[in-house]
């Protein structure tokens, strides 16, 4: 028979395997290593599942174990190529017509977006991945990332700044 405490973790990778799959997809952008890096931050979870009190929601505590895995992957995998230069010009994001032209232009569009958050620093992607992508609040996110919320929020514009720049050609040219 099984304790309550494997029972509940039970529970929690059942209820909670799909959110920590798509959180570190959306920071590696690779299915295979985010499901590596899914699999670190619930053998991480259950390792550490006696020190959880419930001070902090689930998702809280498993957005900072998750994204601290890919984290680790992306440091020990990732090239060290990444987008440095800043930008302030505003751009105009085209808006094509309905049909198989807008879905094409979208994909290419989410295919070069992907690309610029590949090459933001660790930091700037988790920040940018969490509050834009993810939808978590300030105060979520700053917690899941252990930083204060005006840590987040000035890497958060800087991650935003940065992706800014790597979009500006690409919209150039597809205008």
């Amino acid at each position: 028979m099984e304790s309550k405490v494997e029972l509940d973790f039970e529970s929690i990778v059942d209820q909670y395997g799909d959110f920590v799959y798509n959180l570190t997809y959306r920071v590696l952008g690779n299915h295979a290593d985010a499901e590596d890096a899914a699999q670190d931050a619930f053998l991480a979870a259950y390792r550490n599942f006696h020190r959880f009190r419930g001070e902090s929601k689930v998702t809280t505590w498993l957005y900072r174990i998750a994204v601290n895995a890919a984290l680790m992957k992306l440091r020990k995998d990732r090239p060290t190529r990444t987008l440095t230069q800043t930008g302030y010009e505003d751009m105009d994001f085209p808006s094509p017509t309905e049909g198989p032209e807008k879905m094409a232009l979208n994909s290419e569009l989410r295919e070069h977006l992907e690309q610029g958050l590949d090459m933001l620093a660790a930091n700037l992607k988790a920040a940018v991945v969490m509050r834009d992508i993810q939808g978590l609040s300030n105060e979520e996110a700053s917690e899941s990332l252990n930083i204060s919320v005006s840590s987040l929020k000035a890497r958060l514009h800087r991650g935003r700044v940065l992706l800014r720049k790597h979009m500006q050609d690409y919209l150039a040219t597809s205008q």
